[in-house]
């Protein structure tokens, strides 16, 4: 059987804020693109041209809402709180150097952050979008954050969250899953392509 018979899901990283631009945790503090990052998101627009999505889903996060809605899939949109970037509590707005200068050898997809979520909390809404994803005919378009996507990629494949660590996301890159030979083998088609985003 060839591919492409198996539904994609297309997984959107929202486009640049000040603080991703940054390197600092950018969590449930809601950021909006910023003028870089609206362009970026406008180069979706073109990259997902003349392709149709049974569903489209969104982190309640302006960055991604906005991004959505740049990339021309705002009239068809459903938001779904589980798509929420990782609840980064007490690091959230800190840089990895920051947080390791208090806590040397942190990781975030093993530690997690005190005072926000686990990997394995993250992992759990993970599982409810991949439960809820799979259920659909036809193909999904999502707009989130990187970490929680990451997390998603990781449960698609049935890895656990801490997989994630291993799958880098730029800003507004499209990355794509579906299924290998059948729909017990859960692949990766594309990852972290970003030729569509301009400087």
């Amino acid at each position: 059987m060839a591919n492409e018979i198996f539904p994609v899901v297309y997984l959107a990283r929202h486009g640049e804020t000040a603080w991703s631009a940054t390197g600092r945790h950018t969590g449930l503090t809601d950021l909006p693109l910023t003028e870089r990052g609206e362009r970026n998101a406008k180069s979706l627009r073109e990259r997902l041209a003349g392709l149709v999505f049974a569903k489209v889903l969104t982190s309640p996060l302006q960055r991604a809402v906005r991004t959505c809605e740049l990339a021309g899939f705002g009239a068809a949109v459903k938001v779904d709180p589980d798509l929420v970037e990782w609840n980064y509590g007490d690091y959230e707005g800190l840089r990895i150097a920051e947080i390791r200068a208090k806590r040397p050898g942190w990781q975030l997809f093993r530690d997690g952050c005190p005072n926000g979520e686990s990997p394995e909390q993250v992992g759990a809404r993970a599982d409810r979008v991949v439960r809820r994803v799979r259920a659909v005919k036809g193909d999904v378009l999502i707009f989130s954050s990187g970490h929680f996507l990451r997390i998603f990629t990781a449960r698609w494949l049935a890895l656990e969250p801490f997989a994630g660590k291993f799958f880098i996301l730029d800003v507004a890159s499209l990355s794509t899953l579906s299924y290998e030979h059948d729909l017990s083998s859960p692949a990766i088609r594309l990852w972290n392509d970003t030729h569509h985003v301009g400087d």
